[in-house]
């Protein structure tokens, strides 16, 4: 029986696999026994029985199931390469044991590369469940994976839309939780707006019940008890404003924690010789550490402008002006008191934020402005180029809120021109500068002993038996990082290396640093430069004045030789202007306010020196110290007439000038 069923070979018959050429179901098959693939009867003569049933019902156990062209495993009906026929025997292929996988590739399609589901025919449009109609693909449930469709339920016909109709479903949602998300914004940001009104008009309500009932303006600067140049502008603006408009009321927003209203106004003055006629108002802030730079040891410039707009947001809770001033250089206010206090708003520029100048240090890589690890990466230094280009346009935006645009100088303007782009709105008011006091003293008594008789009170050093008192480099500058006190030492140092020892040498020479010191950090500084100086040897040479009052500062320049002043980009430089009003001849950094607006010729003749290096420093002041007396005074004087135009007369005219259209307005 067995030897019978081996000589059986029908050739290509229904149930006969193609490539082993025996009976599929079993090596050895019984005559008028149905084979295990479904409707196929196979009747062998002389074949009674099956001897070697096969496990998988329909598979042939020669061939186990393979594609004989594709070899690989058939799903139900369907070779997944072949479109379900075989290309040897055009008979359909024998199933697998998975319905819908391929077994080979592990659930992966062959052609196209992604996970198989219940498969069809690929090729013909049908409504079959996991088939796009469109791109002839298996899919993955819920979705087709090219083209992102929707999958067809079953008895559905898959509609696979267009590009453009697939772009609109994704964005359509998108838009409308976005229009959604701007309105209920734009609702809160209305009802802020309104709410801040009703506080302003219950305010001045309240004002006229009192007597009062006009405008206030409010001044926006936390550090009003510094003794720098932003705070001589503030209280000058407000003595000259007080002056001017006396219905109207003035607010300052100060953060200074631990300081009455009385202990502010005698500091200034004591500090800048300003008193101001009428009472003012002070809101003190809490959270003045906002704006603080030791708050944010990285991303600085973002920590601080994010922490202005809260400061500026509880300044305005606080109370609610009719026009507000930035006077110290927080650009990011602007818009929460214009837009949701509803305010006018001015501002007075000191400095702008970032410039074109820090740009370019930052694309130059220059290790003098920029940590090494920094300047030694170029991938580092591009993408600080572009947080600084992305702040610059935010800043930008921001500035160009201000209805009313002042700026200190030549530099400040070319730069806040390039940024806030608001020509029309903008104008340069020089930043007054204390000079009549200074120029109550004779130049033409400069080489008498008279004129050195002026600082004796407070000058040391006096030489051996000649009487003639040392000749003084005095710095005059709130002890800041950017003031550069240490290329001020390190140059005296040059000095006085090269001056050595000997009568005008060393012991003629001394170095007065005169400078406010707003916090501890400040304090901090001056230590480390004390610390700095022992270093250097030139301790006994060095003094230190912290935040003296006025008259001992007038009484340290008038006796000077030197006026020195370090700092690289300065906006302006008051202190540069103190000393040419007192007769100093200047030594000041070449960049910024003194280049272009302060040691400049003054009807062809010279007003002073520029340096830029520690050895062009101790160049200059050798230069200085070696002029006869007749060319100082030929210096002096041309520097003393080209200061008139930074007198408190003509910064008084052009701060009202710029700021009448605006509180006319009020009225």
């Amino acid at each position: 029986m067995t030897q019978a069923a081996v000589g059986v070979t029908p050739a290509l018959k229904e149930g006969v696999c193609p490539r082993c050429d025996i009976l599929c179901g079993c090596p050895r098959c019984v005559p008028g026994v149905k084979v295990s693939v479904p409707g196929v009867k196979v009747s062998v003569p002389g074949v009674t029985s099956c001897v070697s049933p096969v496990s998988v019902p329909g598979v042939c156990p020669q061939c186990e199931g393979v594609c004989p062209r594709c070899d690989i495993l058939c799903v139900p009906g369907v070779c997944p390469q072949c479109e379900g026929v075989c290309p040897r025997c055009d008979i359909l292929c024998v199933p697998v044991c998975v319905p819908g996988v391929c077994p080979q590739c592990e659930g992966v399609c062959p052609r196209c590369d992604i996970l198989c589901v219940p498969v069809c025919v690929p090729g013909v449009k049908v409504s079959v469940p996991g088939v796009c109609p469109r791109c002839d693909i298996l899919c993955i449930p819920g979705v087709c994976p090219r083209c992102l469709s929707p999958v067809s339920v079953p008895g559905v016909t898959v509609v696979c839309p267009s590009p453009r109709r697939l772009l609109w479903s994704l964005a359509a949602p998108c838009a409308l939780l976005t229009l959604v998300l701007t309105l209920v914004l734009g609702l809160l940001l209305l009802g802020l707006r309104l709410w801040l009104q009703i506080r302003r008009r219950s305010r001045r309500r309240k004002s006229r019940a009192e007597g009062g009932g006009g405008p206030a303006v409010a001044f926006f600067h936390p550090d009003c008890s510094a003794g720098g140049g932003g705070e001589r502008v503030l209280w000058s603006s407000l003595r000259v404003l007080m002056s001017r408009f006396p219905d109207v009321s003035f607010v300052v927003y100060a953060a200074d924690q631990g300081l009455t209203a009385e202990q502010i106004l005698e500091g200034v003055r004591q500090r800048f010789n300003v008193t101001l006629p009428r009472p003012i108002t002070f809101t003190f802030l809490r959270h003045g550490a906002l704006v603080e730079a030791t708050s944010y040891p990285h991303f600085t410039l973002l920590g601080q402008s994010a922490g202005s707009l809260l400061l500026g947001w509880e300044a305005l809770t606080a109370f609610v002006p009719d026009l507000y001033v930035d006077s110290m250089g927080f650009a990011f206010t602007l818009p929460i008191f214009r837009y949701l206090g509803g305010c006018a708003v001015a501002s007075y520029v000191h400095f702008p934020t970032v410039s074109t100048d820090m740009l370019s240090v930052v694309r130059e890589q220059s290790p003098r402005f920029n940590p090494a690890f920094l300047s030694r990466s170029p991938v580092l230094s591009a993408v600080k180029l572009v947080y600084y280009g992305c702040f610059a346009l935010l800043y930008g935006l921001a500035g160009s809120c201000s209805h009313v645009i002042m700026v200190n100088s030549t530099w400040t303007l070319g730069h806040i021109l390039a940024l806030w782009r608001s020509p029309s709105r903008t104008t340069v008011v020089y930043p007054p500068c204390d000079i009549r006091a200074f120029l109550d003293v004779p130049l033409e008594d400069e080489v008498e002993e008279g004129w050195v008789e002026l600082g004796e009170e407070l000058v040391s050093g006096e030489e051996e038996g000649g009487g003639r008192k040392c000749q003084s480099v005095v710095s005059v500058a709130q002890f800041r990082p950017e003031k550069d006190h240490r290329l001020q030492i390190q140059a005296f140092s040059k000095l006085l290396d090269r001056k050595g020892e000997g009568p005008g040498g060393r012991e003629s020479l001394r170095l007065v640093l005169i400078g406010g010191c707003r916090n501890q950090e400040d304090e901090d500084r001056v230590l480390m430069l004390r610390g700095f100086c022992e270093e250097l040897g030139v301790s006994d040479r060095v003094d230190f004045k912290l935040n003296v009052p006025f008259e001992e500062l007038q009484r340290e320049l008038v006796s000077a030789t030197i006026g020195l002043h370090t700092m690289w980009n300065q906006h302006f430089g008051i202190g540069v202007v103190e000393c040419m009003a007192a007769g100093t001849i200047v030594l000041a950094h070449k960049s910024g306010g003194p280049q272009l607006d302060i040691v400049v010729p003054y009807e062809g003749g010279q007003t002073g020196f520029l340096a830029d290096s520690e050895d062009s420093y101790a160049a200059a002041m050798e230069t200085i110290l070696a002029l006869s007396p007749a060319d100082k005074l030929e210096i002096r004087r041309n520097a003393r007439r080209s200061v008139e135009r930074f007198s408190n007369r003509e910064f008084e005219a052009c701060f009202l000038a710029a700021m009448e259209p605006l509180l006319s307005k009020l009225e």
